[in-house]
Order: C-alpha cells, then structure tokens, then sequence
C-alpha cells in the first residue's frame, strides 16, 4: 500500500482564487497548502515535501514564469501546472519549456484541473512504489574490496557477528561503505532467505518516518485512507538497515528503543500490539557521543543499539588499498562503457596514493568514472584525474591533517614527487619547462628526481635551452 500523498502547493496572489482551487481539492480527498506569492512558494519547498505545484503566471513580485524556472532547476522532477488568464500558443510553449507539466487557461472547468492533479498523485505513487521496491529488494552481495590489517580485520568481524542475532552498530565518515558492511551482515545471516530492508532516515520527513517504520492504520492522519504496514513488518524474520540513524528525532527514538527491547510496537492511530522478529542494523556520520552531549540523541538507545561496534576505517588509512578499488572500479566502468583502458600509470598512481580523500570510497569511484570517461589513451593519466590541491585545500575548523605513522620528511617527500610528476606530465616531459615552472634550476631537478627515483621518458633529453634570464635560483 503506497503511503499518504503529500500536499499540493498552490501558489496564487488572488485571495479567492487560492480559496477555490483548495476546495476543489479537498472535496476529491488532496490536502493543499496555498501562499500567495512565488518567494513563501520557495521557502516551503526548501522545508516541506509536495507532490505537486500549481501556480499562477502572474504574480505580484517574482512572476510564474521565474518561479517556474527556479523550481525547475533545484526541483527538476517536481511537476508543476501553470495557471493564466491570458492564454496564448507562444505562452504555453513558454511554459512547457520553463519546466510546467501542463497548461490550463482561465476560466477552466474542475475536471480538467482535477484529471492534471490526478495524473501527478499516480505519478507520485508510482515513483514511492518503485523506491520502495528498490529498498526492499535483496541487493546482490558486494564483497569488501581490501587487503590493509583493518580490512581483514572488518571482514572477520562481519563472518562471526553475522551468525547472531546481534544489533549492530556502523559508525564512520560518508563514503566508507557503512551499507557495504549492513549488506554483508545480511547476506552471512541465518537470515539471508528473508527481506533485507534499507531506510535512510535523513532522506524521509520527520512527519513520514514513523508512518514509514511502523505503518499507521486508517484515518490515523489526514490523507491516511487505508491501513498501511511499516517496513518492521515487512522486514519480519530479517533485516533492517537504518541509515544516518543520527538523524531521527528524540520522540520516535523512544519508540524504537521499545520496540527493539522486545521486537513490539504499535502503528501510528492504532492500540493493537504488534510484534515482529527483526535484526537491526544502524549507521551514522555523526559523532554520536557529541550528539549524546548535545541532547540531540538518546544514551540509552546507543547502548541499546551498541551491542556490536564496526568502524570502517576512512579510504586515506588503507595505504595501496586505494590501487586495489581504482583498479576495481576501472574494471567496472570499462565494462559499462565499453572502454578498453586497462592500467592506471605511474604517475596517475602516485596522485591516488597522495590524495587525503575526504570523501573516502564513494569519492574514489567518482573520479575512476570520470577518468575513464574522459581518458583516450590505454591507461589512466594522470590529466584526467581531478585538481585535488584545489579540491581539498584546508579550510579553517577542517579536520586535521592525518600523517598515517609517517614522518615529516616522509610526507613532504610523497608531496614533492606528486608535485614534480604532475609538472613533468603537464609540460610532456621537458625538463627545461617543468623546471621553469618549479622555479628551480634543470640541475636541481634532475638532483631531486634522481633522489625521488623519478624517471623521465626517452624524448626527455631533447630539448631547448632555457632563454637568457630563466634560469631559475637552486634550491
């Protein structure tokens, strides 16, 4: 059963039309929240959700057309249907390019409005029932890609908690593939035959949330027509997988503490105890004990949840794990893109390993994508890879920088080398060039380079001289 259709907004700066069009729809069950100007219009889609628009073309301050063309830029699947009192073919074609999903001109009769609204509530369904159906389906098992100490250590952890019926606990940055270990747990489960059920709590409203995880029965709330079973029950005899638990309001984590005392619960607007057999996986970016501090999340629902503790180590910790993932997701793109490149080069090499990956393994599979998109070439250089001194240049309250056990003259090194193959590859391998733009002299590089173990291609040596006045200062 889909859940409750959001509300329609209704964006009109006449008080009596924003009055009718809202009757209209409440008399044919839609809720409807109307405003009277296409700025409050904005402010409400940025807080709120709704599973449509209808606006009218001309408004006092921002026009029809604006908001249209704003909302379609930060809203692109959001339908909306514009309403005009002045009708032309050139504005209708206008408006269908701004984005609208239809068109009607005044005045127009209730059923031609009440079959476009009908059109986008299906829509809507249809869209929930899909993401539903994706969030219930097993995925296929992905195995952890890694062989640093930690790795190994995750994956024996995941084998042995696996076989109980232990709460878990997954906390880590973004990107460090906390679903990667909830699946895991899963598939080495007893109970792996059953669903396997994944909720991103930050992804649904507060309001939905605990209609989503324990259904609600009819009449509980407005737009609440038919009884609806929480993904609890639909996860009975196996797993659910809370995403960014972090999030979750204090009111309904006292409501899941008491359900995972003893697996009962009740729906929302019902009095009939529930009760259902789910192992429960969770996971958060927070810093749940600064969370705990600041109120903002229940102590006793952390040890509840605490029974099992997995901290997947961030990418920058995992030394030539990161190789091993390029070289993963190379396979992977080349597959899906048809594309032949099949090593990553040296100096493309050096650039992964140096990079503090702040965005851990979800960052990584970007930039392999986008290197194989971009690369023409039999292997990856290191010009299709992203300007990562830019991209993850400190900024003040960052997090510190992690030296991984190496020395300062380990890490400045790593740094010098990355800087030099990147100048070399940028000036095709002349060292006349690459030393001009370090402001070095060519003897110092070639010292530097010798040092680094760096070596050059065959076409290195021809060259032409440094003009008058370029050479640069030795360091």
């Amino acid at each position: 059963m889909s859940a409750p259709l959001p509300p329609v907004l209704i964006v009109d700066d006449e008080k009596n039309m924003r009055s009718s069009l809202a009757t209209m729809l409440a008399d044919e069950g839609y809720r409807a929240k109307p405003v009277d100007s296409a700025e409050e219009g904005l402010r409400l889609l940025d807080r709120e959700r709704y599973f449509m628009v209808i606006t009218d073309a001309q408004l006092g301050g921002m026009t029809g057309y604006e908001f249209l063309e704003r909302l379609h830029k930060g809203r692109p699947d959001l339908p909306v249907l514009m309403i005009t009192a002045y009708a032309t073919p050139k504005l209708a074609v206008e408006a269908i390019k701004a984005g609208a999903m239809d068109y009607l001109s005044k005045p127009f009769e209730p059923e031609e409005l009440l079959h476009a609204v009908a059109r986008c509530a299906e829509r809507y369904r249809l869209m929930q029932e899909n993401t539903a159906l994706r969030a219930r389906a097993v995925p296929e098992y992905e195995p952890i890609i890694g062989d640093c100490a930690k790795i190994q250590e995750l994956r024996q952890l995941i084998e042995t908690v696996a076989k109980s019926n232990a709460t878990v606990l997954i906390l880590g940055e973004s990107g460090t593939g906390k679903e990667l270990i909830a699946g895991a747990i899963h598939h080495f489960s007893p109970r792996h035959e059953a669903n396997y059920i994944r909720i991103n709590c930050a992804a649904i409203p507060e309001s939905l949330l605990e209609s989503e995880l324990f259904g609600h029965e009819r009449g509980a709330f407005t737009g609440a027509l038919k009884q609806k079973p929480g993904r609890v029950e639909e996860a009975d005899r196996g797993t659910i997988f809370l995403d960014e638990i972090g999030d979750m309001s204090r009111p309904l984590q006292a409501k899941l503490l008491r359900f995972l005392e003893d697996g009962s619960f009740t729906r929302v607007g019902g009095n009939e105890e529930l009760r259902v057999d789910v192992r429960l996986v969770a996971a958060t970016n927070r810093d749940i004990v600064q969370a705990i501090r600041e109120n903002q999340f229940r102590e006793d629902l952390f040890h509840r949840l605490n029974v099992v503790q997995f901290c997947p180590p961030p990418l920058r910790e995992r030394g030539n794990d990161i190789l091993s993932l390029a070289g993963h997701f190379l396979r992977i793109f080349n597959a899906s893109m048809n594309k032949h490149v099949e090593e990553i080069s040296l100096p493309a090499r050096q650039k992964l390993l140096t990079h503090h990956w702040p965005g851990n393994v979800r960052e990584l599979r970007n930039v392999m994508e986008r290197a194989v998109i971009l690369e023409t070439t039999g292997e990856i250089q290191p010009r299709n890879l992203p300007d990562f001194h830019l991209e993850t240049r400190l900024r003040k309250g960052d997090a510190p920088v992690v030296t991984n056990g190496q020395s300062i003259d380990e890490l400045m090194g790593a740094f010098e080398r990355e800087l030099i193959l990147n100048t070399l590859e940028q000036n095709r391998h002349n060292l006349n060039k690459t030393a001009e733009q370090l402001r070095i002299s060519r003897h110092a590089l070639r010292y530097r380079m010798q040092r680094l173990t760096i070596h050059t291609g065959p076409d290195a040596e021809d060259e032409t001289p440094l003009p008058a006045g370029k050479e640069a200062t030795s360091c």
